[in-house]
């Protein structure tokens, strides 16, 4: 089984102006595509984010998730921490993820987030909200456990 963390970023959640919704659902759709999930934690954007992204892959979670932190604000920071923690790329998921049901959602595609690989752990960011959770979730179920298992060292299905 595949374990996952889920990582909300939001400054006024963690504050607590108001109640996360995104994380919670996140949880439960990844729950739903068949991964055991902790979470989730809820951490302000910029170095806290750095924080629980390290202690995810030290943790030893085959697969992190964030929501939120990937717009186009000033706060919004979630890419450029990922990228300091992960040591390779992998596009095709955030660019996926971005044309995922873009015909309804024009604005998806200014979503900054990213994916890669941090040691052995899988590192997704998705927007932070409901609909961009959904639709990230859309893209990743049907690859988590392909993913999980080349990160892993596993050959490519014959």
């Amino acid at each position: 089984m595949i374990r996952a963390l889920v990582i909300t970023v939001s400054n006024r959640a963690s504050a607590g102006v108001y109640a996360d919704k995104s994380g919670p659902l996140l949880v439960s759709l990844l729950g739903e595509a068949g991964c055991d999930v902790s979470g989730p934690v809820v951490v302000p954007d910029g170095d806290p984010v750095e924080v629980a992204l390290r202690d995810g892959v030290a943790g030893g979670y085959d697969v992190i998730v964030t929501t939120g932190g990937t717009g186009l604000t000033p706060m919004d920071l979630t890419p450029e921490i990922t990228a300091r923690v992960i040591s390779r790329e992998i596009p095709g998921i955030a660019e996926a993820i971005r044309q995922a049901n873009r015909e309804k959602v024009p604005t998806s595609i200014l979503s900054r987030g990213m994916a890669g690989q941090a040691g052995n752990t899988l590192i997704v960011n998705l927007p932070g909200s409901s609909g961009g959770v959904r639709d990230g979730v859309a893209v990743l179920a049907p690859i988590l456990q392909h993913a999980v298992e080349q990160i892993r060292g596993g050959d490519h299905p014959r």
